[in-house]
């Protein structure tokens, strides 16, 4: 069973625009081409096969939302994290590419 839930896009958006959420709760775990074409500002990027060797960067005691592309990888990581003993966990559902639709705050590099 899940202790972590899917969070709908317009919601995650609105906790953006109104400032709620910080780099360290959003963690995008794409891969760096993929962080380096387009990302969230307020974002940390800890690519997902490195989340195991950095979970001591994932804030514990904060209410973490995951991101990746199409919210595939993001709901691996969460349930992952979950059998670390993260229990504030949020996967975005759809992903950037819902985000997208939705939000123009994305960093080009």
């Amino acid at each position: 069973m899940n202790n972590w839930s899917d969070l709908e896009p317009e919601l995650f958006v609105e906790l953006l625009r109104s400032g709620q959420l910080d780099a360290e709760q959003i963690i995008d775990v794409r891969e760096e081409a993929e962080w380096e074409y387009y990302h969230l500002e307020q974002s940390s990027l800890i690519p997902m096969n490195t989340i195991p060797d950095r979970l001591h960067e994932l804030a514990a005691d904060k209410t973490l939302y995951i991101v990746c592309a199409h919210g595939v990888r993001s709901a691996a990581v969460c349930h992952f994290l979950q059998q670390k003993g993260y229990d504030s966990l949020r996967n975005v559902a759809g992903g950037m590419a819902a985000i997208a639709s939705l939000y123009d705050g994305f960093q080009y590099d």
